[in-house]
C-alpha cells in the first residue's frame, strides 16, 4: 500500500478553524468587497484545508476564492498555501476555445485585415508547370483527342436555336455556340463598358477593401478567369472568406484573402529628404553683438535725414 493511501482525509481541526486567516487572505488577494460568504472547506491532506469562499465578482457566478492553508507537523501555527479563484460546481465558464481558422465565416473580413492562407489550403493547388503534360504527338494528349473527335463528327442539320441537345466538340453547330451564333442578340460595346464600369465601382482598385489590401487580384490564386473580352480586366472571386466570393471582381480589386497574404514582402520604405522641406530654419533680422556681424536694421541718422 502506497503512502498516498495511508494519509488520512479527515480535516485537521487547526486548519478548518483558521476561516479568519483564509478570508483575510482571499480578501487581500482580490478586489475589496468581492469575497463572500464562507462555503465550505475540504480536506486536500495531512494537516492541508483548504477553505471555500463566495465570489461576488461581476460575470464569475458560481466561482469561489479557494484559500489553503496548512501546519507543519507537532506546531501549533497555521500558515498561509495559496489562494486562487476556482469555478465551482454550477459556475459560468467560457465556452471551449476553438482556433481563429475554425471560427472565421464568410463576411467577418473587413477593410485592412489580412487572411494568411495555409501553405496546405486544399482550394489551391501549384499553378501548371507542363510537367505532367503528354507530347502533342501522344495517342492521350487533347490535341490528338479533339482530332479525332472531329473527324467523326458530322454536320448537324437544323437551325442551332432547334437543336434539343448540346452539340458535340467538332461540329458546326459547337462553332455556332462559342461565336455566340445561337443567341439572337449580345452585349454591344455600349452594353460592355457599362457593365464594365458599374463592376469597377462595386469590386475595383478605388474601394476601401482594395485600398488596404497587400496585393491585387490579378496575383491572387483564388481569381478564377473569364471569358470574352472582359476577361482582359475581370475575373471571379472564388475564395469563400472574402466579401467578394462569386463576384466578378476587377484585376485591380484585392482583399485581406489573397492567397499569398502571408508571404507577401513589405513595401520598401523610401530613405529620408537630403533636404527637409518641413523645417523652419530660423534667421534673425537683428543678429546678436556677439556675433560680429553688421545689423540689418535702418541706420538712425538715416532715418533723422529723411524727416528732416
Amino acid at each position: 500500500m502506497s503512502a498516498a493511501t495511508t494519509r488520512s482525509r479527515t480535516p485537521d481541526r487547526l486548519c478548518a478553524e483558521a476561516v479568519d486567516l483564509a478570508r483575510a487572505a482571499a480578501e487581500e488577494a482580490a478586489a475589496p468587497g468581492v469575497v463572500g460568504e464562507h462555503a465550505g472547506f475540504e480536506s486536500e491532506g495531512d494537516r492541508v484545508v483548504t477553505h471555500f469562499f463566495e465570489c461576488k465578482e461581476f460575470g464569475y457566478r458560481g466561482w469561489r476564492w479557494a484559500v489553503t492553508v496548512a501546519r507543519a507537523s507537532r506546531a501549533k501555527l497555521v500558515t498561509l498555501d495559496e489562494v486562487v479563484l476556482l469555478p465551482g460546481p454550477d459556475s459560468l465558464l467560457a465556452p471551449e476555445w476553438v482556433p481563429w481558422s475554425e471560427r472565421l465565416r464568410p463576411g467577418d473580413m473587413g477593410p485592412g485585415d489580412l487572411l494568411p492562407t495555409d501553405a496546405e489550403d486544399l482550394r489551391l493547388e501549384p499553378g501548371y508547370t507542363g510537367e505532367d503534360e503528354p507530347p502533342p504527338n501522344s495517342a492521350v494528349s487533347e490535341e490528338m483527342a479533339e482530332l479525332v473527335e472531329a473527324e467523326d463528327a458530322e454536320v448537324t442539320a437544323g437551325v442551332p436555336a432547334a437543336l434539343p441537345f448540346a452539340p458535340t466538340r467538332g461540329s458546326i453547330a459547337s462553332v455556332a455556340e462559342e461565336l455566340g451564333i445561337r443567341r439572337a442578340r449580345v452585349l454591344s460595346r455600349y452594353g460592355l463598358h457599362v457593365a464594365a464600369d458599374r463592376w469597377e465601382d462595386g469590386y475595383g482598385p478605388k474601394t476601401p477593401m482594395a485600398q488596404a489590401a497587400p496585393a491585387a487580384c490579378v496575383s491572387c490564386g483564388f481569381l478564377v478567369a473569364i471569358g470574352g473580352s472582359l476577361g482582359q480586366a475581370f475575373g471571379v472571386c472564388a475564395n469563400e472568406f472574402s466579401p467578394a466570393d462569386g463576384h466578378v471582381v476587377s484585376l485591380s480589386y484585392g482583399c485581406g484573402g489573397h492567397s499569398e497574404a502571408a508571404v507577401m514582402p513589405k513595401p520598401p520604405q523610401p530613405p529620408a529628404p537630403v533636404i527637409d522641406e518641413t523645417m523652419v530654419d530660423p534667421f534673425p533680422l537683428r543678429p546678436s553683438a556677439d556675433s560680429g556681424s553688421v545689423s540689418v536694421g535702418v541706420d538712425e541718422d538715416s532715418a533723422e535725414l529723411g524727416h528732416s
